[in-house]
Order: C-alpha cells, then sequence, then structure tokens
C-alpha cells in the first residue's frame, strides 16, 4: 500500500493528516513543532526526523506550509524532501502558493526522477477534518489518475483543474472571492446592528435570500458568537489576496476591488495584529462605530455535520 509522508501539521495539515490515518493510510509525519506531531503519531502515525528522512521512506510526499519561502526550504534544504526523494515518488503540494514556485521545484523533482502535482484545499478546516473538503488538482492526467485514490481519501470532491500550477492559480481565486465575501458580510452585519435590527433575525434573513454565501452560514456565525474563529488569520489572507493579485498583474490586469480588499487587511493587521483571526475584520467597524456584532445562539468554531463519505472526481462539463 501507498506510504504517505506529510510535513506541516497546521490547521489544516493536522485534519488531512489525521484523515489519512484514520482510513489506515500509512502516514508519516513532520513538524518543526513536536507537539503537532505527538497525537497523530498515537494514532498511528509514524515520526521522521527530517523531510529527507521522510522522503526516503515514503512513496508520496505531501507539504502542507504557510508560505512558498517555507517550502522552498523544507524543499531545499541540505536535509530537505530533495535529498532524499526516491524516483518513482510524488511530491504533492496542498500548501495555497504561488504556481510559478510550484512549477520551479517540480523540476527539481522530475530531476530526481519524481513527480509533482499541486492539491490545494478549500471549504474550511471543519470539512478538512472529516474528509469531506474539495481538493484541486493541478498535474498531467496520468499522474492524477495515481494520486485519486488518496485524494478521495482525503476529500469528497477532487477537480483535476489541468497542468502543474492551474490548481494553484484557481485556489487564489477562491480565496479572494471568500475574501471580498467576508469583508462584505462584515459590513452588512455592523450596518444591521448600528440600525438596530435583531442580528439573529438578520442572520437568517441572509441565510434564506439571494444574498447568502458559503462564507455568511460559516464565518458570520462564528461573527456573531464572537470567538471570531474560523482557523485562518489575517496574514494569510493578506497573502493568499497577494499571490491572486499578482496572478491578474502578470496577466495584464489591474483589479479595483482587490486592492481595496488587501488594504482593508492591511488595516486590520496595523490594529490587531498578523495572527488575529480573519473574521475579526469586522471589528475594525465595531470600533469605529461603537457597537458590538455579537448574537446568542450560535457556535464558538464550525463542526462539519455531514457524514464522512469516500470522495470522488468532479466532472467539468464540456
Amino acid at each position: 500500500m501507498t506510504k504517505v509522508g506529510f510535513i506541516g501539521l497546521g490547521n489544516v495539515g493536522a485534519k488531512l493528516a489525521g484523515t489519512l490515518i484514520r482510513n489506515w493510510v500509512p502516514t508519516m509525519v513532520l513538524d518543526l513543532d513536536p507537539k503537532a506531531m505527538a497525537p497523530l503519531v498515537a494514532s498511528g502515525a509514524e515520526g521522521a526526523d527530517s523531510p529527507a528522512d521522510l522522503a526516503r521512506k515514503c512513496d508520496v510526499v505531501i507539504t502542507c506550509l504557510p508560505s512558498p519561502a517555507v517550502v522552498a526550504e523544507v524543499m531545499e534544504s541540505s536535509d530537505g524532501v530533495l535529498a532524499g526523494l526516491q524516483a518513482g515518488s510524488v511530491w504533492v503540494e496542498m500548501s495555497t502558493t504561488d504556481a510559478g514556485e510550484v512549477a520551479r521545484l517540480a523540476e527539481l523533482v522530475a530531476e530526481r526522477g519524481g513527480s509533482a502535482a499541486d492539491c490545494p484545499v478549500s471549504g474550511g478546516c471543519h470539512r478538512a477534518a472529516t474528509g469531506n473538503i474539495s481538493i484541486f488538482a493541478g498535474c498531467d492526467r496520468d499522474t492524477f489518475e495515481r494520486l485519486l485514490p488518496l485524494l478521495t481519501i482525503l476529500g469528497r470532491r477532487v477537480l483535476h483543474t489541468g497542468a502543474l500550477g492551474s490548481a494553484s492559480k484557481l485556489k487564489v481565486v477562491t480565496n479572494y472571492l471568500a475574501t471580498a465575501n467576508l469583508v462584505a458580510v462584515s459590513e452588512a452585519l455592523a450596518a444591521c446592528a448600528k440600525a438596530g435590527l435583531d442580528l439573529g433575525v438578520a442572520y437568517e434573513a441572509i441565510a434564506a435570500s439571494s444574498g447568502t454565501s458559503f462564507v455568511h452560514e460559516t464565518e458570520s456565525q462564528v461573527i456573531l458568537n464572537g470567538s471570531r474563529d474560523i482557523n485562518f488569520t489575517m496574514d494569510l489572507v493578506k497573502k493568499d489576496v497577494g499571490l491572486f493579485i499578482a496572478m491578474a498583474e502578470q496577466a495584464g490586469m489591474e483589479l479595483e476591488l482587490a486592492s481595496l480588499v488587501s488594504s482593508v487587511f492591511d488595516d486590520g493587521i496595523d490594529r490587531y495584529g498578523p495572527r488575529e483571526w480573519s473574521p475579526n475584520i469586522i471589528r475594525r467597524l465595531e470600533d469605529e462605530y461603537g457597537i458590538e456584532v455579537l448574537a446568542p445562539g450560535f457556535p464558538a468554531e464550525m463542526v462539519d455535520d455531514e457524514a464522512e463519505e469516500r470522495g470522488g472526481e468532479i466532472v467539468v462539463r464540456r
């Protein structure tokens, strides 16, 4: 059976690795923080000593890391993945990252006889925890077919997006859309509070209307609870929106709304720090207008209540 190595056990990575272990996939894990590794090792994973050690012992090496710079370090350091990668192995980049950097590192993987795919995920940490998240896969079709049995364990809906790098581009598009929606939802809820509307009723009105969205039905709930905990921080939002803007600029476009959204999060980071939860961008409006956007009965964090099932490939309309 394919042995999978998983590097990067943060908010998303730990949940994805846990899905592999829960489904009896032989798994090796690695993180800079031994405390992040411990519960997964206790659940049946094998701990690795270094990225090179992991790559020597695994057929598929997954990275899920916070930035392109961190990925490059993990791949290219003296004890990095490339130092131990075996011919015939597959490197799967599940970070939200730069498509050009994925292509550069994929060339180095190919020089060592391996293949590569960029496979970012979308749908929130709560769905990563249950194997119900969506996965984009950018790679040649042969590599996709090889990875599909694994990807349908990790996620519910798997889309082959085309060539290497295409998945990373589409991922930053979707993250930008979610961020723009978060800013709009924050303004809408803050305006409801300032206008004296019942916020519980306002939530349900939006959810029942043409104005609803995935972001409203998830992030609005933790906003109204007050936890603002969606397992995603402002610095990561800024990174992802920046990658989207860079992609558009490389294509010769100047975008108005994207630049405004980016500036909103620049201000949020200046006020509350880069590691503040992203839904707390609404605090800018709470502070400005002396309001509290809170309502009883909403959860502190999102939990996926959909039963875990084996996933499948999304068929593209032609």
